[in-house]
């Protein structure tokens, strides 16, 4: 089965939010953190300037690192949704407020926002 289309990428506006909103906000200058959640190795091969890497498995030792930003607007990543996803709820169940998945990772940013991110 071939992935969604950006037409038929499917966004859970409470929890996510689409790949070219979040081109349109870092191309705004807009304050929030880009959070990605993969793994170094995955880093290497491709991310989102200015993206910060905390791998979902360190993110429970490592969620102090992200008190700047516990009012402030943070948008995860990772591959295709999976582990953002995760980290969206581990963050909201400890009062973060505004904590949003990016729908389909950085695979769907690369497939309908800059195709010059690397896919893998």
């Amino acid at each position: 089965m071939p992935p969604p289309s950006g037409a038929d990428l499917r966004v859970i506006p409470e929890w996510e939010v689409h790949p070219r909103d979040v081109a349109a906000r870092l191309s705004a200058g807009e304050d929030f953190l880009l959070l990605d959640v993969r793994q170094p190795a995955e880093w290497t091969t491709a991310h989102l300037a200015p993206a910060k890497l905390l791998p979902l498995n360190e993110l429970a030792d490592k969620a102090d690192q992200l008190v700047d930003y516990f009012e402030k607007p943070i948008v995860v990543y990772c591959h295709h949704g999976g582990r953002s996803m995760a980290a969206t709820r581990y963050l909201r169940d400890r009062g973060f407020l505004n904590v949003y998945s990016m729908a389909g990772g950085i695979d769907a940013y690369s497939r309908l926002v800059d195709g010059a991110v690397r896919r893998y």
